[in-house]
């Protein structure tokens, strides 16, 4: 157990918690919203430094990340906790803490562990990820200032939902991010995840404004976040926001949790996503988790040429030059 960081006290031993944006306010004895930062007698703790729910290499492109050291292997680490409640969540069994609080003990593993063994597996980054891990940000930045000075670069795998105040502090260590954006719309995020919407929107911008690489994903839900208009709006967002050279996945969505008998994803929305991200002036659309239905590979937005292969989690250039498209010399948007 270790105090946090990013926050305040406030009177009669109440803490306020600056680092997501749901910023609560948390009595003597009581946590937050993500079950894992307790107030004891006026100090905040954090209730999961160094105990690890998960600890695996993953291809880079898993995270999704395929523009951000391709055909690389990525730490991946993970604590219990969240500071959303998705009825779809696909790693529920870690993320949600059970309604008596207890919390999963996990494998105890320092900074220092975890750096050392993300570079005996040969990883170039270290990836925070399978959790919502803002929750676990003490931890997250601890190993991340360490990865750096190993030389290896750190990611994030998040919902976006974190302060203003927390990026600036994580942005000299933080590489990477991509961004879940769930939909588009308040009452979808009020609603399903029990979230606001633009609190993530003002984290995409924060973290394109602090130079952090950045690529967005956005799992479509059949009746929940998948209308045109709604697509629209999001892409318009990327595109003038973030930037056309924005990756933006989609992702097709299977039943989970607790929607064990929704759905799937039909393949003619997926398509109609994809319109809409170029229609939009998005330059890379990706097309995930429907095998044989979608362009996955990359291909220069100038001159058409294929440059980046992928099958599955198997990548290969085949026609970048670092940053650079090799038949025609445009500058894409890389980091290698």
């Amino acid at each position: 157990m270790l105090e946090s960081m990013l926050y305040e006290k406030l009177s009669e031993n109440r803490v306020r918690c600056n680092l997501c944006a749901h910023r609560c306010v948390i009595k003597e004895g009581k946590r937050g919203i993500c079950q894992v930062r307790e107030n004891q007698n006026g100090t905040l703790y954090t209730l999961v430094y160094g105990r690890t729910i998960a600890q695996h290499t993953d291809p880079v492109e898993k995270k999704p990340l395929f523009h951000f050291y391709p055909g690389t292997n990525a730490y991946s680490i993970a604590t219990p906790g969240c500071n959303f409640r998705c009825p779809w969540c696909q790693n529920w069994e870690i993320s949600q803490i059970p309604e008596d609080g207890e919390i999963a003990a996990g494998i105890e593993a320092s900074p220092n562990q975890i750096v050392a063994d993300a570079r005996r597996a040969g990883c170039k980054s270290i990836a925070y990820t399978y959790t919502e891990p803002t929750i676990f940000f003490e931890y997250a930045y601890d190993t991340a200032r360490l990865a750096h000075e190993a030389g290896l670069a750190n990611i994030y795998v998040t919902n976006g939902y974190m302060t203003e105040e927390m990026l600036e502090t994580f942005s000299p260590y933080l590489d990477a991010m991509n961004i879940d954006l769930k939909g588009f719309s308040e009452k979808m995020y009020k609603e399903y995840v029990g979230a606001r919407l633009q609190p993530v929107l003002d984290a995409l911008k924060k973290a394109k404004e602090l130079g952090i690489f950045l690529e967005v994903t956005t799992l479509i839900i059949p009746g929940i976040n998948d209308s045109s208009e709604e697509l629209k709006d999001a892409t318009n967002f990327i595109a003038t926001e973030l930037g056309t050279d924005t990756p933006w996945h989609i992702s097709r969505f299977f039943s989970a949790y607790k929607m064990p008998n929704a759905p799937v994803t039909p393949v003619e929305t997926l398509k109609q996503a994809v319109k809409i991200g170029k229609d939009a002036g998005l330059r890379y659309v990706y097309l995930g988790n429907a095998p044989g239905q979608g362009d996955e590979n990359t291909h220069c937005p100038s001159c058409g040429n294929l440059v980046v292969e992928r099958m599955g989690y198997y990548t290969r250039a085949v026609g970048l030059d670092g940053s650079k498209c090799h038949f025609c010399g445009a500058e894409l948007n890389f980091r290698t």
